[in-house]
């Protein structure tokens, strides 16, 4: 093949036009673009709404039953639930091996044959986990009503969803509609009603049904009544009693009828004005870049539109991070690239440096074919896979292009030395990619959610390397061929004389230093090996001694800020409210003190906050702002302040808040599990409650830990409604008191009608002013069995008791997590979570009845660790085997192998140089870096095994090997560290968490270079003594045993 495509440079070059257009067609239409690559959960949820029930009580009446009815099921891993006020939501992880969507359905007929729920339960929604595609988000800002804002907002989404390519799009941080009908107590005794008999009457009197068809001879006629409502008016003219003199009443005369919101109230503000957002996703194979495009001239054309004090703005913008991630690691793979080829251009011929170079492109071609097959999208993760591979993707064009060169310069013919060129380090090149291939395979399987992240690299990186052996085998050779080396160009060319002079001298370096250095390392063989094994125990030492710090995930400082307040449960909004005021005036002053004087700009472009949510939590408070990227404060502000540093601002100016239960900031990209993250098992809340205080108190003594929490946090008060014995004698039951009190506090929901697009409820309650207080509960009127209406306070006792304000289970037990942040700049976490660990078993000796266990980042880092060690098993292996084949020793592989652990101490140095930490992505490189180190001792042992079997003595072959193959291994080395060199001073965010990879693999692959020229040549002679005193003990013995 080799020959034939060498001889046929036509078919050559079709090969490599087809590669080039079937790329560039799968570029433009089959490959979307996302900021982060889109996952599917492995997780089934199951909610139910219980409304008015605690958390204890939906606990055990709801979220038991659903975990006992789901856990014989196979394929599901661990179930855990979280059961709040009103509402439980159980969650089962599914093994990866089975159907998600048949266990959903397994599990929706389990949970659906459940009759043990309370009455009043909603009904189960079970359902797997999806992750939306956020694009782009959109305000809708001004000093308008909620209605106003919401219409507005409703208005916004619905002419998004008119645009073409735009196919979803939903309204967020606005409450739904509700209309209430609101009836004093008064009311009800004066025309002797009961809320219920109302809410009966309403849905009696507003609807639409039919009673089937009348058959005449004309033909079937529909009979049917139209009188749904679905205006306040409409409702307020429904009769809803006659009295015995004819006369009627209406709705209107005994409620109050009003277009409402749901229940509680919730407050969302963009930079100070009350908001709507809209949310736009992208979907399928749709471009994030264009769909953001499409959403921001839409509002620049509404702009104009709008009235007078509305403001329509974008937030969050992902396509301006992926714009900019793209352009950011588009610049590295150009720069990367222009050393490359200047390098190839320095130590080659310009011409055979352009055609080796060629193979990049091309190989990135072959890549964007296939990814499509393999769901891949373009985003942040697969970006550096390609540059990641930048560097190594030429390292078999080169040490075939070099050979061929190599053979041009003995005078041999083009065609001749394209064919024997290619031909002779064939076996090592090919065996040399596929022992890289197997370095990166085990990426594809690493556990835990960061696994689906790491496993884009490897989809990127192998296609690359594959089609680059295509290349450097079949097209490589058809263009090399052509080329003529004349030594008049020299004269000609004044880069070519110069280059031909830079040659000349790297030829004589080579023998003026290298060589002489090389026979006196394999004179004293045994003291150079022994003096690079203690330098690599002295570097094994110093990461094992805590020197080096390692942390699981590098902390990479966000483009967002945020800080999220919970106060006590049970705080009113208004309290809320004002302290969510405090800390948005907090972030207008950060914002004004950073604006830039002469452009106007500031660092923080806006600010988002709200008070409350859709659901509930009007304990809840929320503040984020997105600043400017870190790549563009100093172009565009003249000054570039860390994200820390506003933060740590920030945090001073809002300063302590009374009677918070948390206040915690969060400014990191990639975040996780927390660095510390104790889970606590069993089935005593009591003893849950002593265990966590005890642990959050040893937390608090070390340096460097800080917002220390749990979340075992007191709910709202609960008041215990008790009979009295009059109760009992009037035959009042609690299910009969607790029905009442629930329709006249939360109101009866009477129907839901269609408003458009909304759904909207219709609620019978009393209004506001009669049920906020335990006043009025207690002069609640209870309906006895003889329909005589007693004050409740004068059947039942109240109590007023403690609950939490949420339950957790895992696998059947109630849990509790204690948490903490730490400074990752100054902590060994390592170090840390042992302590924990020893202090976790003696707390095991004083609360027998509980389990305890690491969670969060130990949690993530066991599962990668795990598949880590397997990983390193099957390349280790892997790679021996590939070894091993070529040479068709045992012994050999070994030689080659010996590179491996020196490539280490390159990448340690690289961490300590930079002043970087140590994390589960430098892990990662050195994984990488094992397959690329061996190429080059691959092709050097080869070298020297095809010298000896020429006749050379193993001395002269090994110095000969060298001197031959220190340009292609120089060459490999730094074209590998310049493809990287860019990406490692990247300021980029989304580049920060990657830049540790590529440190170990750049790094490690410079100073293996120094082994493979210096260690190989000495293990090899090291191996040949061996070889040497085995055959001389077997005359040995073979002499004593003939004697």
């Amino acid at each position: 093949m080799i020959s034939w495509f060498a001889n046929n440079h036509v078919a050559a070059n079709l090969m490599m036009l087809l590669i080039i257009l079937l790329g560039l067609f799968s570029l433009k239409t089959r490959i979307p673009l996302e900021v982060f690559p889109s996952f599917e959960a492995n997780t089934i949820t199951t909610s139910v709404s219980l409304e008015g029930a605690t958390a204890q009580d939906i606990e055990q009446s709801v979220a038991v039953l659903i975990e006992e009815a789901v856990a014989d099921l196979e394929g599901i891993n661990s179930i855990t639930s979280r059961s709040l006020e009103g509402n439980t939501s159980v969650s089962m992880q599914i093994d990866k091996n089975y159907d998600k969507r048949d266990l959903l359905a397994d599990i929706k007929s389990r949970v659906d044959a459940i009759s043990e729920f309370p009455v009043n339960a909603k009904e189960p929604k079970s359902q797997l986990r999806q992750f939306k595609r956020e694009v782009i988000s959109v305000s809708v800002a001004g000093d308008f009503s909620e209605r106003q804002i919401r219409q507005f907002g409703e208005q916004i989404r619905d002419d998004l969803l008119k645009i073409e390519g735009i196919t979803q799009v939903e309204l967020d941080r606005v409450r739904d509609y509700q209309l209430s009908i609101d009836i004093q107590q008064h009311k009800l005794r004066q025309y002797q009603l009961s809320l219920s008999a109302v809410a009966d009457a309403i849905d009696a009197s507003s609807l639409d049904t039919s009673a089937g068809n009348l058959r005449t001879v004309g033909g079937d006629l529909l009979i049917s009544t139209k009188g749904q409502a679905f205006s306040a008016q409409q409702f307020a003219d429904l009769i809803i009693k006659t009295t015995a003199n004819g006369s009627v009443i209406r709705l209107s005369d005994i409620a109050k009828i009003s277009n409402a919101f749901e229940e509680p109230p919730m407050r969302p503000l963009f930079n100070g004005l009350p908001a709507a957002m809209i949310e736009v996703y992208r979907v399928g194979d749709q471009n994030a870049i264009s769909l953001a495009k499409s959403v921001r001239d839409y509002i620049d054309q509404q702009q104009a539109l709008l009235p007078k004090g509305m403001h329509l703005d974008y937030w969050n913008d992902r396509s301006e991070i992926l714009k900019s991630r793209l352009q950011t690691l588009t610049d590295n793979a150009i720069q990367g690239g222009i050393l490359v080829i200047i390098l190839l251009s320095l130590f080659l011929r310009p011409s055979i440096a352009f055609f080796v170079f060629l193979g990049i492109p091309i190989s990135f071609m072959g890549a964007f074919i296939v990814m499509p097959f393999f769901g891949m999208s373009l985003n942040i993760i697969s970006l550096f896979g390609f540059i990641l591979v930048l560097g190594i993707v030429v390292d078999d064009a080169i040490v075939t292009g070099e050979n061929i060169y190599r053979h041009m310069q003995g005078a041999e013919s083009g065609i001749q030395a394209a064919i024997f060129g290619t031909k002779e380090v064939a076996v090592a090149v090919t065996f040399g990619v596929l022992t890289t291939v197997a370095a990166f395979l085990p990426f594809a399987f690493i556990e835990g959610h960061r696994g689906q992240l790491f496993a884009q690299i490897p989809a990127v990186v192998v296609p690359v390397l594959l089609f680059s052996l295509i290349e450097s085998k079949f097209i490589l050779p058809a263009h090399l061929k052509m080329l003529r080396l004349r030594q008049h160009d020299t004269k000609v060319n004044p880069f070519s004389r110069w280059q031909q002079a830079f040659a000349d001298g790297f030829e004589q370096m080579v023998f003026r230093f290298y060589r002489p250095l090389l026979i006196k390392c394999l004179h004293y063989r045994y003291s150079v090996l022994a003096t690079f094994i203690t330098l690599l125990i002295l570097i094994v030492f110093y990461v094992s001694s805590g020197w080096m710090r390692y942390t699981f995930f590098p902390r990479v400082p966000s483009e967002t800020a945020r800080v999220t307040l919970t106060m006590p449960t049970g705080t009113s909004f208004s309290v809320t409210d004002k302290q969510v005021k405090r800390m948005v005036d907090a972030a207008l002053q950060l914002q004004q003190k950073y604006t830039d004087p002469q452009t106007g700009l500031s660092i923080i472009l806006n600010i988002l906050s709200s008070t409350g949510s859709a659901g509930g939590a009007s304990h809840i408070g929320r503040v984020r702002f997105e600043t400017l990227a870190p790549e563009d404060r100093s172009a565009k502000l003249h000054a570039n302040v860390d994200m820390r540093r506003l933060v740590q601002e920030w945090r001073q100016m809002i300063g302590t808040i009374s009677g918070a239960q948390s206040l915690n900031y969060r400014a990191e990209i990639g975040r996780g599990g927390d660095p510390i993250d104790v889970q606590i098992n069993g089935q005593s809340y009591s003893q849950l409650r002593l265990a966590a205080a005890e642990i959050r108190l040893q937390l608090n003594q070390y340096p460097g830990v800080f917002a220390i929490s749990d979340n075992l946090s007191d709910g709202k008060d609960e008041l215990q409604i008790e009979l009295k014995p009059l109760g009992q004698v009037l035959g009042v039951s609690r299910a009969s008191i607790i029905s009442q009190i629930r329709q006249t506090m939360m109101g009866v929901e009477v129907q839901r009608f269609q408003r458009g697009r909304e759904e909207v409820p219709v609620t019978v309650p009393l209004p506001q002013a009669e049920r906020d207080s335990i006043a009025d509960l207690q002069r609640l009127e209870i309906r006895a069995p003889d329909n005589r209406l007693i004050p409740l306070e004068h059947i039942a006792h109240i109590s007023i008791i403690a609950g939490p304000s949420a339950v957790y289970r895992t696998d059947h037990e109630r849990t509790a997590n204690v948490v903490a942040d730490i400074n990752k700049e100054t902590v060994n976490i390592t170090v840390m979570n042992s302590d924990i660990l020893n202090y976790l078993a003696q707390l095991q000796s004083r609360y027998p009845q509980l389990s305890f266990s690491l969670e969060g980042e130990a949690k993530e880092q066991r599962e990668s660790f795990g598949s880590l060690q397997w990983g390193l098993v099957f390349v280790f292996f892997a790679i021996y085997a590939l070894l091993a084949i070529p040479f068709g020793s045992f012994f050999q592989p070994l030689i080659v192998m010996s590179v491996i652990p020196f490539g280490v101490i390159g990448a340690i140095f690289g961490h300590w140089l930079l002043g970087m930490t140590l994390t589960i992505m430098s892990l990662l490189g050195l994984l990488a870096l094992i397959g690329v180190v061996v190429n080059d001792s691959l092709v050097l042992v080869s070298f020297i095994n095809q010298q000896v079997q020429r006749g050379e003595q193993v001395r002269e072959a090994v110095l000969k090997a060298g001197i031959a193959r220190f340009r292609p291994v120089l060459l490999t080395s730094i074209t590998t560290f310049a493809g990287l060199l860019p990406l490692l001073f990247e300021q980029a965010t989304q580049a920060q968490f990657l830049i540790p990879m590529a440190v170990s693999l750049s790094f490690g692959i410079v100073f293996a270079t120094v082994i493979t020229l210096l260690l190989i040549p000495v293990n090899y002679m090291i191996i040949e003594d061996i070889k040497w005193l085995g055959r001389k003990y077997v005359r040995w013995q073979a002499k004593q045993t003939t004697q």
